[in-house]
């Protein structure tokens, strides 16, 4: 009998240590391998990303493929450009496969991609084979031992986790790969239509180029670059880099250090900590499989076991966040494509928010702009220029560097949604969904819902102050005058309000306090020659938090959920509840009561910032 002809498709798995898949595939004793990666339109114009997650992605491929070089000189990993659908019935064909492998993934489209792949591998003969590899468990098989219920919480989570035994130990890096066959190819790519593109904001030098030709412009299958996509490698501006070999060399440094890998808890530490960041910055690579999550778990129990002194515990511990990845995994699994909104979600409270999705969706114009007021705070939440410099740091340093300590998300999330401005979480997600780098939906989505009090935390009367919070990490303002450099000058004394120092020391820390007009301002560029500006606060913070409590008690006491028909018809809002922007005009319109009255600002020139929503 020949040997087998493998097509190893890499997706969420751009490593060679701890592949369950690729060791099933070399199992396999294969003639020939073919280490493919699809570059498919769904994630490059129907997924919304950012310029930092492009440079991460190509950064692993390109560290990936060194990889597979390293394993056997002949090998690289084959990027082409074209949608997998299309793509790998060609690939069969051509290259006479006979067995397709993969790492599962249980991400909505993913399952719905993948299904459709493994029926088109069945109708030309290709054996599929999977492995789980993303996850520590098997989030089907985690639901199956949950009831076929979605993990609400850890304790569920970690209950039927226990039925399933521990994690598999991490699998050694191959020795060596096969030589891949013929990498001829007779036919050209299939285009995809230019639809709708989600990044089209960042393709500032042209539009998206990167399916050129199949192989790529040079004919040697490299990853596409960033100026083939139409992003400036200027607007790239994180520190993080990507690939397996920085995420070992990362993961080794931390493990030097076993007081921190074994005391490790998640709530004491510094959201405003930076150069050093106070936690390990592996998530991207978890999320890219740069690394693998069981080699992470297994070298931390190592180190944790072998340490004398007191240590950490689940859920706060090193582990325990893995837990917590995974929970949400499942949940998501369980639920199904519904988990990224409220409509159709059975988990999810239904709140009858600002700025809510447009029904049936739109992913041209994804949300209604039923408050001009809301539109511009969310505009402004977006780009770090809501007048609360804690809130504005952590913005800003997310949209720099694509990632923001866990409990700064805690904090916007909250100051967007039931802490504030009483926006839609989803609207939150979706820029989330841009700008991490270590974006998974499952966990992005369930923290939103988690942090909104939709779903899996139901507390939400504990809101986050945006100046408290900041103060109680970062008394002296560093991390502020970091990420809102414009406000360096003022003494600590102002840092976190400085709307209310006196003019005279907005004049000595050369920067003045105003509010945004229509017009002028955005992005915080100068009035007047050789002065400096920050806005003043968007609306009063206690105002808001009171207007919001009473919103969200009001919304636990009607009851609803997604799944319930007076949501999904959309006639929940208008039969059940009052106006909501009749209520909120009945609180006062001034801002800062403790100084002097400011206007409050409408969408105005924010509008073009971001995409906008359907009137």
């Amino acid at each position: 009998m020949p040997h087998p002809r493998v097509l190893y498709w890499f997706r969420t798995d751009l490593r060679v240590h701890d592949s369950p898949a690729l060791h099933a595939a070399l199992a396999l004793e294969p003639q020939c391998l073919y280490p493919v990666w699809c570059w498919d339109p769904h994630y490059v114009r129907e997924a919304r990303v950012g310029p930092n997650r492009w440079q991460f992605l190509i950064q692993c491929q390109r560290d990936l493929s060194a990889s597979l070089t390293r394993l056997n000189p002949a090998q690289r990993l084959l990027v082409l450009r074209e949608a997998p659908g299309t793509l790998l019935p060609k690939l069969f064909k051509e290259w006479a496969i006979t067995h397709l492998v993969f790492e599962k993934d249980t991400d909505s489209y993913a399952a719905q991609r993948d299904a459709e792949i493994v029926k088109l591998a069945q109708e030309a003969d290709v054996q599929v084979i999977t492995r789980t590899g993303r996850t520590l468990w098997d989030p089907a098989a985690i639901i199956k031992e949950n009831g076929g219920k979605a993990t609400m919480s850890l304790t569920s989570f970690m209950k039927a986790s226990k039925n399933l035994g521990d994690p598999p130990k991490p699998l050694p890096e191959p020795s060596s790969i096969p030589d891949p066959g013929d990498l001829s190819l007779s036919f050209l790519n299939t285009v995809p239509p230019t639809v709708i593109d989600l990044n089209k904001l960042h393709r500032q030098k042209h539009d998206d180029e990167s399916y050129s030709a199949l192989a790529g412009p040079n004919s040697d299958f490299a990853p596409p670059t960033l100026e083939e996509l139409g992003i400036p490698e200027s607007t790239a501006t994180t520190p993080h880099q990507g690939g397996e070999t920085v995420a070992l060399t990362q993961l080794a440094k931390l493990l030097e250090d076993s007081k921190f890998i074994a005391t490790f808890e998640k709530p004491k530490t510094a959201p405003t900590a930076f150069e050093p960041a106070a936690t390990t910055l592996l998530s991207p690579h978890l999320h890219f499989g740069s690394l693998s999550v069981r080699r992470f778990l297994h070298d931390v129990q190592r180190v944790t076991s072998a340490y004398k002194g007191s240590k950490s515990q689940p859920p706060t511990n090193l582990p325990g966040q893995l837990y917590f990845r995974d929970m949400y995994f499942a949940a998501q699994h369980a639920v199904g494509p519904a988990f990224s909104h409220t409509v159709g979600n059975p988990v999810v409270r239904y709140i009858p928010w600002h700025l809510p999705s447009t029904m049936p969706p739109s992913p041209t114009a994804p949300y209604t702009i039923d408050s001009p007021r809301a539109h511009a705070w969310f505009l402004r939440w977006a780009w770090g220029v809501t007048g609360f410099p804690f809130v504005d740091a952590l913005m800003r340093q997310l949209r720099q560097e694509g990632w923001i300590h866990h409990l700064g998300r805690h904090m916007v999330a909250c100051f967007l949604t039931r802490g504030g401005a009483y926006v839609d979480w989803e609207r939150g997600a979706e820029v989330f969904e841009e700008l991490l780098l270590d974006h998974e939906p499952a966990c992005n989505l369930g923290n939103w819902m988690w942090l909104s009090c939709t779903a899996f935390f139901a507390q939400y009367y504990r809101c986050y102050s945006p100046v408290a919070f900041g103060k109680k990490w970062d008394p002296h303002g560093a991390f502020v005058r970091r990420y809102v450099p414009e406000l360096r000058g003022f003494a600590d004394k102002w840092i976190y309000e400085p709307h209310l120092a006196p003019e005279a020391e907005q004049r000595k820390a050369g920067c003045f306090i105003r509010d945004l007009e229509d017009g002028g301002l955005l992005p915080l560029k100068t009035q007047a020659a050789g002065q400096v500006y920050y806005p003043s606060p968007m609306f009063d913070f206690a105002e808001r938090r009171d207007f919001c409590l009473a919103q969200m008690k009001k919304a636990y006491q009607v009851g609803l959920h997604g799944d319930d028909p007076r949501v999904r018809d959309g006639t929940a809002k208008a039969e059940l509840f009052e106006q909501v922007e009749s209520s909120e005009n009945t609180t006062t319109a001034s801002t800062h009561k403790r100084k002097r009255t400011r206007s409050t600002n409408e969408a105005g020139p924010l509008d073009g910032w971001v995409k906008k929503g359907k009137k």
